[in-house]
């Protein structure tokens, strides 16, 4: 697969073609300078800009994937490309560092848009870079909803430009948290909306993306003035309603996809059960006929045997309790936040550790009733992780997302990984 490296050639030639394309075009006069020029030029620069992270991020992506036709000629135009284009932002960043509430409102217009499109594409190299070269500017700015830049991260659901915000003063996040944009929305309402933008980090399932929305939601409402979580905007709904009626859709969609797995997994649950307590009372190679005991119980295998069963048994009845409680469970919305996924965490571990404890089971009875056949036991045994395997293969990267997600660290503020604020000192102090 080969990317389109070659329609972002030479930065240096494509800067001054369109800086002398711009000066061509502008009326000739003493006010027109090379500054008026690179603010001119400031919206098509930044575009490349973002479409150029953008292959950046599809590169890295995709060197993870095998068997993908990456040259390394390709590799070396996209990483001095990516030289070229961080000497273009901290050009950029020396045209804003000049701006301030004087400037005509056209050129804070083209920055304006250039800031708000990084943060829908999620570019927060691009928003950081902005920031530190003129916080004050930046930071203030509002779109055409009057959104501050986190608010807007906050509808794009891009928690990495919006830990940002912990780099600012205390008296300052205050401020934002009690802006209200257009028609009365905080940013508390602004989670309560759905998000119009797919999610980019393809999350697995229905109620793995309504967690993580109810995180949103609980995160926001943390930072958020205890007065401003009844607010109501101007269609007299509070954010927590707002919520509940734009999340109608995907907490039906959560609930039905979480039955069926447990629907399913009830029913592998109730077979295992059903086995390994027959098998519990059926000794490999019989019993004695006068004590009525097992032929082979002062055997290290049979011992294994009985406490594999016994595992299998135990565990495979608590997978079966647990998700009948899933298929019983009212499903509130807050029940996606913790109680929902740690349950069917736990049912899933379940019914995989009754999974292999029977195929030990399994395995050990074969070599009980079978000692001195190697030739026959061992190509059974090997066959009999082929269930195992298959679960892991499957079930595993659920079990995986399920459980960092639940209990993984937090994507939001300095437990994200915030190493430095964007104006230079400790995040949250006072100046």
């Amino acid at each position: 697969m080969h990317y389109h490296v070659h329609s972002f050639s030479s930065a240096t030639r494509l800067e001054k073609v369109l800086v002398e394309s711009v000066r061509d075009s502008l009326p000739r006069s003493k006010g027109v300078t090379l500054w008026n020029c690179l603010y001119a030029t400031l919206s098509t620069l930044s575009s490349l800009f973002l479409n150029y992270t953008l292959n950046m991020d599809y590169l890295n992506m995709n060197l993870l994937v095998p068997n993908v036709n990456i040259g390394i000629n390709d590799v070396y135009d996209m990483k001095s490309n990516h030289v070229r284009y961080n000497k273009l932002l901290a050009c950029m960043g020396e045209v804003i560092k000049t701006m301030d509430e004087f400037t005509p409102p056209a050129q804070l217009n083209v920055v304006r848009k250039s800031v708000f499109k990084a943060i829908e594409q999620g570019h927060v190299e691009f928003v950081t870079h902005m920031c530190e070269a003129n916080p004050t500017l930046v930071v203030d700015i509002l779109d055409e909803d009057d959104k501050s830049i986190f608010q807007y991260a906050i509808e794009c659901r891009q928690e990495k430009i919006y830990n940002l915000m912990y780099g600012l003063k205390r008296k300052k996040i205050e401020k934002i948290a009690h802006r209200v944009a257009k028609f009365n929305n905080n940013m508390l309402h602004s989670v309560g909306n759905l998000s119009p933008l797919p999610p980019i980090n393809h999350i697995q399932g229905a109620s793995l993306q309504m967690q993580k929305e109810l995180q949103w939601f609980e995160e926001v409402k943390r930072i958020l003035p205890t007065e401003m979580h009844e607010y109501v905007n101007t269609s007299n709904l509070t954010a927590r309603e707002l919520f509940t009626k734009s999340h109608k859709k995907l907490k039906d969609e959560a609930e039905i996809a979480m039955k069926g797995i447990a629907a399913s997994s009830t029913t592998v649950g109730a077979l295992i059960v059903t086995m390994m307590f027959a098998v519990a009372f059926t000794a490999p190679g019989g019993t004695d006929s006068n004590t009525g005991l097992p032929m082979f119980m002062h055997k290290k295998l049979f011992k294994i045997f009985l406490l594999s069963d016994t595992i299998s048994l135990i565990s495979s009845a608590t997978s079966v309790i647990t998700f009948l409680g899933l298929l019983t469970s009212t499903y509130a919305e807050d029940d996606f936040l913790w109680f929902l996924p740690t349950n069917l965490m736990i049912g899933l571990s379940a019914l995989f550790i009754s999974i292999v404890a029977m195929m030990i089971t399994f395995s050990c009875a074969l070599t009980i009733m079978f000692d001195g056949e190697a030739k026959m036991i061992i190509p059974v045994i090997v066959l009999a992780t082929v269930p195992v395997v298959s679960f892991a293969i499957f079930l595993f990267p659920l079990l995986f997302e399920i459980c960092r997600c639940t209990y993984g660290p937090s994507m939001f503020g300095k437990k994200a990984g915030i190493k430095h604020s964007i104006f230079g000192k400790k995040a949250g102090t006072e100046h």
